[in-house]
């Protein structure tokens, strides 16, 4: 029986710079989580900010986010899940989802690159930078900033678009990543 669905191939974008949000479609459902959520809120706010002067740019964004060990499910469902949450959590995937044009990749371990077609979309947009958002800067964000790195690109991580369990661990990893791997902390206000 034929299917009255066609699948036709995604037209790339172009763009130098792309926008990698890391983990910001997120439950925020660990023991710890609660040391984060405040900071992340701020984040969030930031990236929404951040995200629609990109846009206007024609910047291409891409959503890496984790699976949550839900490996039967899609990024859709995750998304729905973490904006019926109630509170800040719902309210910050409410306001971060992303558009029908962005990208979207799961991603199975703490890196953006780890496992998934991450670097095959970069080539295919032909980018140059990434400038990379997210939670939480001393764990997913600075792990793919470092691959990001290693493999050749110009990486850009406003400190006022991430997130940590202190602001004590976002420095350190800030200070890490530009000075030992030279990406850039400038804040996206400048």
């Amino acid at each position: 029986m034929a299917s009255s669905h066609q699948l036709s191939a995604t037209e790339f974008p172009r763009s130098k710079n792309v926008l990698l949000l890391v983990d910001v479609i997120n439950p925020l459902d660990f023991p710890t989580a609660h040391k984060l959520l405040p900071s992340a809120l701020r984040a969030a706010q930031a990236i929404a900010s951040f995200k629609q002067r990109l846009l206007r740019q024609g910047t291409v964004c891409i959503y890496a986010n984790d699976n949550y060990g839900t490996w039967h499910s899609e990024f859709s469902d995750i998304l729905r899940a973490c904006q019926e949450l109630p509170g800040p959590r719902g309210d910050m995937a409410r306001l971060l989802a992303p558009a029908p044009e962005d990208l979207v990749i799961l991603k199975p371990m703490h890196s953006a690159f780890h496992s998934t077609p991450l670097q095959h979309l970069l080539t295919q947009i032909q980018a140059q930078q990434i400038i990379m958002v997210g939670f939480a800067a001393d764990m997913c964000v600075l792990l793919s900033a470092t691959d990001a790195r290693m493999l050749g690109y110009r990486v850009w991580v406003p400190s006022d678009c991430t997130a940590a369990e202190s602001p004590q661990r976002k420095e350190q990893a800030l200070r890490q990543l530009q000075q030992v791997f030279k990406c850039s902390i400038r804040k996206a206000g400048r």
